[in-house]
């Protein structure tokens, strides 16, 4: 059964001109909230054609296109490999910024356990432990996100059908549980590198994301460095 969350309000919407390190550049307009179920400063970044607050209206005809990014300091602002979540972000600004839709940017570290334990975890990670192991072995859940913040987000946008780029299928069955109509799920690329190959063959095989990897012998990865998801 469908159990919708809270209602949330918008609080703010204010464009902010936006530049990535390799030139690319776009306008995004960003959405603040009241009423967020657990009262942290989750942001919505409207995108390409809803950069623009007279277009929200078109959202209703057609399914924009939603990107749903977790906070990771070390891969979204400092450009760390132990994970693919600075690509994520910056493949999903760009496709939205193409195709009109959002991106919701929550700030859940590290899978939900926050900034220092991720780092904590990084140190089993690096003892032997895969990305899933180290987390519980902190006492945390595997992946502790929870999406009913994104739900409230996308039905104070006035967005209750959406497009979801993602390769994580816990997304959107969260979502969906929550009264947001997935009506399809676009894969985001596959943003491999040597330090963040167990990484993400870790999360294709135990956490069922739809990566298109390698085998394991092409995959020349060093020493288990992972992090949190995309």
């Amino acid at each position: 059964m469908d159990v919708r969350p809270p209602a949330a309000s918008i609080r703010t919407a204010v464009p902010v001109p936006l530049s990535f390190s390799d030139g690319f550049e776009t306008t995004a307009l960003a959405f603040t909230f009241d009423g967020l179920a657990d009262g942290l400063e989750h942001l919505a970044l409207g995108l390409g054609d809803r950069a623009d607050p007279t277009q929200r209206a078109k959202d209703a005809a057609s399914p924009p296109l939603i990107r749903v990014h977790s906070e990771c300091l070390t891969g979204d602002v400092f450009g760390s490999q132990r994970c693919d979540c600075g690509p994520q972000l910056r493949e999903g600004v760009q496709r939205l910024s193409e195709t009109g839709g959002y991106l919701l940017y929550l700030r859940q570290e590290g899978r939900g356990i926050g900034l220092y334990a991720k780092l904590d975890a990084y140190v089993l990670q690096d003892s032997g432990l895969d990305t899933y192991q180290a987390n519980v072995a902190l006492g945390y859940e595997e992946d502790a996100r929870d999406y009913g913040v994104a739900a409230q987000m996308l039905l104070a946008l006035g967005v209750p059908r959406v497009a979801l780029l993602t390769n994580n299928p816990d997304k959107a069955a969260q979502l969906a549980s929550l009264g947001i109509t997935v009506t399809s799920v676009v894969a985001t690329g596959v943003h491999l590198s040597p330090a963040n190959a167990h990484y993400l063959a870790t999360k294709a095989t135990h956490g069922s994301h739809t990566l298109d990897l390698p085998t394991t012998d092409g995959l020349r990865h060093q020493t288990p460095r992972e992090s949190e998801a995309g």
